[in-house]
């Protein structure tokens, strides 16, 4: 988001402290076997944070600064069932290091499984049934703000505010994401992980099948449909099972045909559910219409809409799809199965590389869907009460600490990384870290989608090294990832946007399908009653209410 916006955003004034991020931390001791330490209560171990009133807070929240009298909280842990042989999502070394560094001050983690692709539904019913965790979790803001609306949910404001409270929070998040939790009126409905890149998403693409049929990496998304053309029926390398392609998420493809993006204040009214973009933007309904055109010409997988992530990173691995956009770096992330390395292991020649954003089909520029520089939101329900809450906050400020964030992400020194040169952590075995701690280190820790990194630099230097082999795929992905002009998410959520959204997404979700499953010569009836069910579900409202606020944000 724009300094212009984020600045209409910012309404609390902290104080400015110092973090150390992936760099290496001064007399840093991550050894998990000391049952002598003692606890943090600043970013960098050995250091301490005076409060800065003579009089205590009534909730103390920064880790260390009070003993809490053995409360146990319940904690909401993403299930991406892939616990390796001989752990458990919840038993294994690191949710007993979680525990054990706690139980020093008192606070019992109890943790909570729901499926990563599962949790909206899960949260929905776990909220309405009163028995969701202390901590819950979601990436949808608006269900979050509703839930404290409608009298749910904790406004976290007198745990947080006060000088001498969440100080590591404070320093590690900064005050730009601490405030995308906040309501309007100033109400801190939930605590936001800060992103360690707002790198979102790549179009991928089988580089030995252009390689093999001489052709050109695709600029439009006119190049793009011939190249698919080629490698599924003129590719000698094709089966039957060949998928032209895959879209699981149309960030990029979507901007490569809207006709809003390059203006600022009309992306911002478009951005932050498909739904509003479809019904606001008239270029989607030609990237829907291109969608059709894969569809029904046989470039497209025809159960694309029911697809499991399992089978989606199946049909990569096993070498059935031409071309897929998904999150930054998906084909060599090893948090994701490195699924390049997979699939070389069966086709020893094959090679999967990120291309740059299409051109616009509009205006003929580049644009990049980028995130916002918040990722996931943590949020209490009332069923807590006001000392499992205050036992929350200080786990989550635990979470932004070295002994804490770092430790879970990156590790122990000597064991898992080495500091280089330039102080940054280079991992020693990529797969033993993999089965060790990299299945569920982004999952424990919930304050920074990513990893614990203060910088993108940072971020950039230590994920290159995490892929030995692929180095120079993970740069080339986050430098396409953000090239072009950069749409980011809002993180504005309208008056009415979480009463209606229900509504609107079940509207949304039948006729994505339908719009890409129909006749050719079906596609613009059916998109038409698209909008008219959109319309009527509310959206107009939406659209109305996001258009009087970026009026106010940028000028009529």
């Amino acid at each position: 988001m724009k300094k212009r916006l984020l600045a209409c955003l910012l309404t609390l004034s902290m104080v400015a402290v110092t973090v150390t991020g992936c760099g290496k931390a001064k007399d840093q001791d991550n050894s998990q076997t000391s049952t002598e330490t003692t606890p943090t209560t600043a970013v960098e171990s050995g250091t301490t944070t005076e409060p800065a009133t003579a009089e205590p807070s009534k909730y103390q929240t920064t880790y260390g600064s009070k003993m809490f009298d053995d409360v146990t909280i319940t904690v909401e842990l993403f299930d991406r069932s892939n616990a390796p042989e001989g752990s458990t999502i919840t038993d294994n070394r690191w949710t007993e290091y979680v525990q054990q560094e706690m139980k020093k001050v008192g606070i019992n983690v109890e943790f909570v499984t729901v499926g990563r692709w599962d949790e909206v539904t899960k949260m929905q019913t776990m909220m309405a049934s009163g028995t969701a965790p202390d901590i819950t979790l979601t990436y949808t803001y608006a269900y979050a703000e509703q839930y404290l609306n409608d009298g749910g949910i904790w406004d976290l404001s007198e745990f947080i505010n006060a000088d001498d409270q969440a100080t590591n929070m404070k320093a590690y998040l900064g005050e730009d994401v601490l405030n995308i939790g906040k309501t309007q009126d100033n109400q801190l409905y939930g605590i936001v992980a800060k992103r360690a890149t707002t790198a979102k998403s790549n179009l991928f693409i089988r580089k030995d099948w252009l390689d093999k049929l001489n052709l050109t990496v695709p600029t439009t998304p006119d190049e793009l449909y011939n190249v698919l053309y080629a490698m599924k029926y003129s590719n000698p390398d094709a089966k039957n099972s060949t998928i032209g392609a895959i879209i699981s998420n149309a960030w990029n493809m979507k901007l490569a045909f809207s006709q809003l993006a390059g203006n600022e204040k009309e992306a911002a009214i478009s951005f932050g559910d498909d739904a509003i973009g479809d019904y606001y933007d008239p270029g989607n309904r030609e990237y829907y219409r291109f969608m059709n055109k894969l569809y029904n010409d046989g470039l497209l997988n025809k159960e694309y809409y029911t697809m499991t992530d399992d089978n989606f990173k199946s049909y990569i691995a096993t070498g059935d799809v031409a071309f897929f956009e998904s999150s930054v770096n998906f084909a060599v992330d090893v948090m994701r199965g490195s699924l390049l390395k997979t699939l070389q292991e069966n086709v020893p020649d094959a090679d999967i590389v990120s291309i740059q954003p299409l051109k616009n089909a509009f205006d003929g520029k580049q644009y990049s869907a980028s995130y916002a520089s918040g990722g996931l939101i943590a949020f209490c329900p009332l069923t807590a009460d006001a000392d499992k809450v205050e036992a929350c906050m200080t786990y989550l400020d635990w979470q932004c600490t070295q002994d804490g964030g770092f430790t879970l992400y990156h590790g122990i020194e000597g064991e898992h990384f080495n500091y280089d040169a330039d102080g940054v952590p280079v991992v020693i075995d990529a797969t033993f870290n993999a089965t060790d701690k990299d299945w569920i280190r982004a999952d424990l820790f919930v304050v920074g989608n990513q990893g614990y990194f203060n910088s993108v630099d940072d971020f950039n230097a230590c994920t290159s090294k995490e892929a030995p082999g692929y180095e120079d795929h993970v740069v080339a992905n986050y430098q396409n990832a953000l090239t072009g002009t950069l749409v980011s998410d809002t993180t504005y959520t309208s008056p009415s946007t979480p009463d209606l959204l229900t509504d609107i997404g079940l509207v949304r979700d039948e006729y994505t399908v339908a719009s890409v499953t129909c006749s050719k010569d079906e596609f613009d009836a059916t998109y038409d009653d698209y909008m008219a069910k959109l319309k009527a579900a509310g959206i107009q409202t939406i659209i109305d209410e996001r258009t009087e606020y970026y009026n106010k944000v940028y000028g009529n």
